[in-house]
């Protein structure tokens, strides 16, 4: 349950024989997701009152009724904030969903294609960004960077279902439609279980890096087989052609 607290300040000041009343209106309200605090300060002013025909009954009356008025309204906008706020980071920690039959590949659509979903035997054109999560998410490869003569990047072709990719990302393509983005973890049995698994970054020493982290014998015999191979792609399914 949200907890709100929340105060307010009468504040009464004369001049030119007028006399102006502010009522301020402090409320904090208390955000799980990020441990901070939403402040909300709303300002009334009241209506102009004559010198003659103002009285301390009448304000003391009126400052209570506004400030009833003025909580109510005020609780009412916080909820509704506190409520924005908490859907919003719910949407923000969407977990990835582990695709089935995929040995433990996980996957989280950023983007939804509309396209035909691809099947063994297609020819796929994908996008991606690929990068090692035992590097601190090092990035070692991205068809982004690989251009052609007019300095459009080269989408990486292959035929689904053919081996010669690693494992997770055809678990990954298999799940998506043409036109669809989807960000995969990749565990190390779905990932390089040699150095000939495509895609092979291109450049000789991203390659290196790459693969003697995975397959680093000290690191190995050490037991941390299960974190040195993880990878992390973002992958775009350009399009494919049965």
């Amino acid at each position: 349950m949200a907890k709100f607290l929340v105060s307010y300040t009468w504040i009464q000041g004369a001049g030119q024989g007028r006399e102006r009343d502010h009522t301020m209106i402090r409320c904090f309200a208390p955000v799980r997701s990020v441990h901070a605090f939403h402040n909300h300060t709303i300002r009334f002013v009241t209506p102009k009152l004559t010198a003659n025909s103002s009285s301390s009954s009448l304000l003391s009356t009126r400052r209570e009724a506004l400030t009833v008025s003025i909580v109510t309204t005020t609780l009412e906008i916080l909820i509704s904030s506190f409520s924005a706020s908490s859907s919003a980071a719910a949407a923000a920690a969407a977990e990835l969903l582990e695709l089935p039959n995929s040995g433990g590949v996980k996957a989280l659509d950023l983007r939804l294609g509309r396209g035909p979903v691809p099947v063994d035997g297609d020819q796929v054109a994908i996008h991606y960004y690929g990068r090692l999560a035992a590097k601190q998410g090092w990035r070692f490869d991205s068809t982004y960077d690989h251009k052609d003569q007019s300095g459009e990047p080269i989408p990486f072709l292959f035929i689904l279902g053919s081996g010669k990719v690693i494992p997770g990302i055809e678990a990954a393509v298999r799940s998506m439609k043409v036109g669809g983005i989807c960000r995969v973890v990749i565990p190390p049995s779905q990932g390089y279980q040699n150095t000939s698994q495509e895609p092979i970054p291109p450049n000789f020493f991203d390659r290196q890096r790459l693969f003697t982290t995975i397959f680093n014998p000290t690191r190995l015999a050490n037991g941390e087989g299960s974190t040195l191979g993880t990878l992390i792609f973002d992958i775009e399914l350009v399009s494919l052609r049965h």
